[in-house]
């Protein structure tokens, strides 16, 4: 099995027209994804490729059963696109674009959570179940179908590290989300993780986090109360001086708060195998899983 998305997804792409939407369309597609719609306002009736491309999402949906989007918008509009997904039934969002303000984000999130639709995102990687379906921008070939290791993250390029090794370790991955660093987002670690330790083919889950914000400390009290499967937790920005951003627009220390060390003393707290080293982490992946299948 896998979370939130498998090879029956069928998903449509919002700002498919657009450079990005057609360079990255084509990847998911040539990955295997069935990509059944794009959406552009205004050049309904066209085709990307083989992709009919239609004035609206509730149209597009209608038309071809889409049950997932993946959104390539600008900006100032992106969030105009999810609350749109979202008024058309989309199950399942991704939103890849960078740089939506945080007031238009608040208003999404207040919007969703009167619904059941899943939002992961925005500022993301998106999300893959490698073999089966890639609603994103990462590269696919770099996943290893199969395998016991579900990955959760807040950096898209750190994500990729770590499948990377994994995969070097011969660990594939059942599901590999990307959240995305912004303030505001949709799905966090606590939606991953729980969907994880349900997930019969997940044996283990990599965490990586960031500084900033409480995210980290809340997923390792839940983990040190609920999960039951072993957890590998990596923190980045260790060496990030108090009160500059790193990267991300949530990967900043205010005070005394949201500081690696912090983070890293509640995974530990919480009998998470902290990884110091990220050019370790794939060892100690292995160690990790050899460990628990030997326990068994």
């Amino acid at each position: 099995m896998t979370i939130f998305a498998d090879d029956t997804t069928r998903v449509l792409v919002q700002g498919i027209t657009g450079k990005e939407g057609q360079f990255h369309t084509r990847q998911c597609i040539a990955y295997g994804t069935t990509v059944v719609a794009g959406v552009t306002p205004g050049k309904g009736g066209q085709k990307m490729d083989e992709v009919p491309v239609f004035n609206s999402v509730k149209e597009a949906a209608g038309a071809t059963g889409a049950n997932a989007s993946l959104i390539f918008v600008p900006p100032p509009f992106a969030a105009e696109a999810i609350v749109e997904a979202v008024d058309a039934g989309i199950e399942l969002i991704v939103c890849i674009t960078e740089g939506v303000p945080i007031m238009d984000m608040l208003r999404v999130k207040q919007f969703l959570a009167a619904t059941s639709c899943r939002l992961i995102g925005p500022n993301c990687p998106g999300i893959i179940s490698p073999g089966r379906c890639k609603i994103g921008i990462m590269p696919g070939h770099i996943h290893l179908p199969g395998g016991p290791f579900g990955v959760v993250s807040r950096s898209g390029t750190l994500t990729y590290e770590v499948v990377h090794q994994l995969t070097q370790q011969g660990l594939g991955q059942s599901t590999c989300v990307g959240i995305g660093g912004d303030p505001v987002n949709g799905t966090g670690f606590l939606d991953c993780l729980h969907a994880f330790n349900e997930d019969p083919e997940t044996q283990a889950v990599v965490m990586v986090g960031e500084i900033g914000g409480s995210a980290e400390e809340e997923a390792a009290e839940w983990i040190a109360h609920h999960m039951d499967k072993p957890v590998i937790g990596f923190i980045a920005g260790l060496t990030a001086p108090p009160g500059r951003r790193m990267g991300h627009a949530g990967a900043i220390i205010s005070g005394g708060s949201g500081t690696a060390e912090a983070k890293l003393a509640a995974m530990e707290q919480a009998s998470i195998h902290v990884c110091r080293d990220l050019g370790g982490l794939g060892a100690l992946c292995r160690e990790v899983y050899d460990g628990a299948k030997l326990s068994r």
